[in-house]
């Protein structure tokens, strides 16, 4: 769905939280943007709520769904930004993740190809959770060829409002104008603001592609990146993103 102010709009932004290893939706809005803002100055949330992707995410485990998770520390007080985040480094969960992965896609068609790649991003040594979100997102990005997208955090860019102004103020700093928004927007998002501000808005309508997964007799949609890419590999994903 497209709310149009211009005749063709110029510069596309999309606007996201820097997610754990994101699903296929991630990525396809990526594809459609022109610049990629990662919100990373956001609040983490205090709890491990339902709609917490930072430092969680699912893949198949004997052929059913299942979270994976990169714990962090939670004994500070009051609230946090995402980029001030921290790994717990009393647990090993990059090994367990790494072995996790070898377990359950070790027979992919993809896997000798993915594994090594995903091994270099899981094993980075940072201990922030939104470095380590970010280099993965970039990483993958690159290899899906979206170099042409620039990707930039909020963290680096001089910004005021809330809610939808917060949004507003994001896109006029990088001298976009559309907006690029996921399918849940709507719910908290103040349409008519865009308009005002000479915003086209665009809503990414995200239908999620089918493709055959190992171990599963049904498709599961939602997954981490990393199902994709072990099931269909490089060249494979960048087609479902498009």
């Amino acid at each position: 769905m497209l709310i149009k102010n211009s005749q063709k709009p110029n510069i596309v932004v999309a606007i996201h939280q820097p997610n754990f290893f994101p699903w296929l939706g991630f990525f396809n809005k990526i594809a459609r943007s022109n610049i990629f803002i990662l919100a990373d100055t956001m609040q983490f949330p205090k709890s491990q709520c339902k709609g917490n992707w930072l430092n969680r995410v699912r893949i198949l485990i004997n052929g059913k769904p299942h979270w994976i998770t990169a714990p962090i520390q939670r004994s500070y007080h009051g609230v946090l930004p995402i980029d001030q985040i921290q790994f717990d480094p009393s647990q090993p969960w990059r090994q367990k993740l790494l072995r996790t992965v070898k377990m359950e896609y070790g027979c992919s068609p993809f896997f000798n190809s993915v594994f090594p790649f995903l091994q270099d991003l899981i094993e980075q040594p940072t201990s922030m959770l939104c470095d380590f979100n970010v280099s993965v997102i970039c990483a993958i990005a690159k290899e899906l060829d979206l170099n042409s997208i620039e990707i930039i955090n909020t963290s680096s860019l001089a910004l005021e409002g809330k809610a939808t102004d917060l949004l507003i103020s994001i896109i006029k700093s990088v001298g976009g104008d559309a907006y690029l928004c996921g399918g849940g927007a709507s719910e908290y998002q103040e349409d008519e603001k865009f308009s005002k501000e000479g915003i086209d808005l665009i809503y990414q309508d995200f239908i999620h592609p089918h493709y055959s997964q190992i171990k599963s007799s049904e498709f599961n949609a939602g997954l981490s990146i990393i199902d994709a890419l072990m099931n269909c590999g490089f060249a494979g994903t960048r087609k479902l993103i498009q």
